[in-house]
């Protein structure tokens, strides 16, 4: 029995990795869809059922005999939602997510409670921004005070999974850094922060210690391994949020090595061996799950973008593949700013999408979905260049998300960024980086995780991709046009 089983709850479906790890193969990869409840004025929002479900679906699609196999457990899953659990463990309402951008006034009225943007960076590292925890906690505190006094625990999305799965409340520094009440340079709770947040109750009795290191939070329970099919008893890991996981996934566990995910958020990452912190706040000040620190630019609409031009165009992804490669560079003069969702990075909650330079001429659908692929690799090129400024630069970038799967947006992103891309073999990023961390955690190489991920990850040559000199320099121009763009949609929409 040498499996490792990775679960990576994300925002449009819960995908479970089954890798063996004495032959070095993935056995089997499956998942089940999510369904998403939102509205025109910001709400984003899942049930914590419905992700049990879905694990239990996608667990269900794999073979008996793989699912017997597991010998140890981790579990990636999107960061920042808010999952309150009453003292029987019942999640009380639900879950806003990340990506919801209905609490902008909860998020002013804490960082004013604290001091204004400067003090909360200067606290815990980070501004309180709408996709964080904190403003959610404030707002199910204003909208629901009657179960909010019945709280007892404060859980992440990841943190929920391995709840059912162990009957555990815990929850790990990583994950816990995007909540916006974590000192990410101590990796302890802010009781300023908490207070800022309710000044009438000590939060910190809701909140689990935030576990610094990789160990097994519990074993699998006997009722849902009848459930699921998987052996009672298997070590279940800290587990981590799906940057953090992503970051494993793609070997960025050292120094030098930039993660770009280009999922339906798009985020750009890279490993540190100390807190790096961005005054004006464009940079996440992340904790890592490996005992480091993981900078962090995230914003909200990268496959989004796609997939809404792609339904729009009705393009399906052979046709959307071919379209791109028809339109030539620059698309023509068309720019998307793919603020569609609004925007966490820059930080205009309330931005709309808009596509500039349309004319007669070049107002094509191939123009317009490769302009989708710039814009939403724009987005991400101006996280590079803010790491750059604290320090950080890309000698390679390793790319990972469905978006990876497009050969002209590789080629795109190494042109636009300046840099190699370097696609794995083993490209199921945030999920077999939780299967790695459940390995680390059964051979007990929590210290030797650089030899680890060397052992189990290698580049795939034939879909790696260097820049091109001509293209490099020609984006760079474009890329200053979109840069103003945005400035003119920040004046419009911020």
């Amino acid at each position: 029995m040498s499996i490792v089983l990775g679960i990576d709850l994300g925002t449009q479906s819960v995908k479970v990795v089954f890798y063996d790890y004495l032959k070095g193969n993935v056995v089997a990869v499956e998942s089940a869809p999510l369904d998403i409840y939102q509205t025109e004025a910001g709400i984003a929002e899942q049930q914590a059922h419905w992700w049990v479900n879905a694990l239990k679906q996608a667990l269900q699609k794999v073979g008996k005999g793989v699912r017997q196999g597991v010998v140890a457990i981790g579990v990636s899953g999107q960061q920042h939602g808010f999952v309150p659990l009453n003292k029987a463990g019942e999640v009380q309402a639900p879950v806003k997510l990340w990506c919801d951008t209905s609490t902008g006034a909860e998020c002013q009225a804490i960082m004013d409670a604290f001091g204004g943007f400067d003090a909360c960076i200067k606290e815990v590292g980070n501004p309180i921004l709408p996709g964080y925890t904190a403003s959610k906690v404030r707002w199910f505190r204003n909208a629901h005070p009657g179960l909010y006094a019945q709280m007892d625990t404060i859980l992440l999305p990841h943190d929920y999974l391995n709840f059912y799965l162990t009957g555990e409340r815990c929850m790990e520094a990583g994950d816990a850094s995007g909540t916006g009440f974590l000192n990410i340079t101590t990796r302890t709770w802010s009781e300023k922060m908490l207070a800022a947040i309710d000044p009438d109750r000590d939060l910190t009795t809701c909140l689990p210690e935030a576990k610094l290191t990789n160990e097994s939070i519990g074993e699998l329970l006997p009722s849902v391994a009848r459930e699921v099919g998987l052996p009672p008893g298997v070590p279940v890991s800290i587990g981590g949020g799906d940057n953090m996981m992503g970051a494993l996934g793609t070997g960025n566990v050292t120094a030098g090595v930039v993660t770009m995910s280009l999922g339906t958020s798009g985020t750009v990452y890279a490993c540190s061996d100390k807190p790096i912190i961005d005054e004006k706040g464009n940079i996440a000040a992340f904790c890592s799950s490996t005992g480091n620190w993981l900078p962090l630019l995230c914003t909200m609409n990268c496959t989004v973008t796609t997939e809404l031009m792609r339904n729009l165009l009705k393009a399906d992804m052979a046709s959307f593949e071919a379209q791109l490669n028809i339109s030539s560079r620059g698309a023509e003069g068309v720019i998307t700013l793919p603020y569609f969702n609004g925007e966490r990075t820059p930080n205009l909650p309330d931005a709309k999408g808009c596509i500039l330079g349309l004319d007669a001429r070049n107002m094509r659908s191939e123009n317009i979905l490769r302009s989708a692929v710039e814009g939403a690799t724009f987005a991400l090129r101006f996280g590079l260049d803010e790491l750059s400024q604290l320090g950080i630069s890309a000698d390679q970038i390793v790319l990972t998300g469905g978006g990876a799967n497009s050969a002209t947006w590789r080629q795109v992103v190494a042109d636009i960024c300046n840099a190699p891309v370097t696609v794995l073999k083993n490209n199921e990023g945030a999920g077999f980086g939780a299967a790695l961390q459940a390995l680390a955690m059964l051979e007990n190489r929590n210290n030797d995780l650089s030899k680890l991920t060397s052992e189990h990850l290698q580049a795939d040559s034939a879909l790696s991709r260097e820049p091109s000199v001509s293209a490099v320099n020609f984006y760079s121009d474009i890329y200053e046009t979109y840069q103003r763009g945005a400035q003119k949609v920040a004046e419009l929409y911020g």
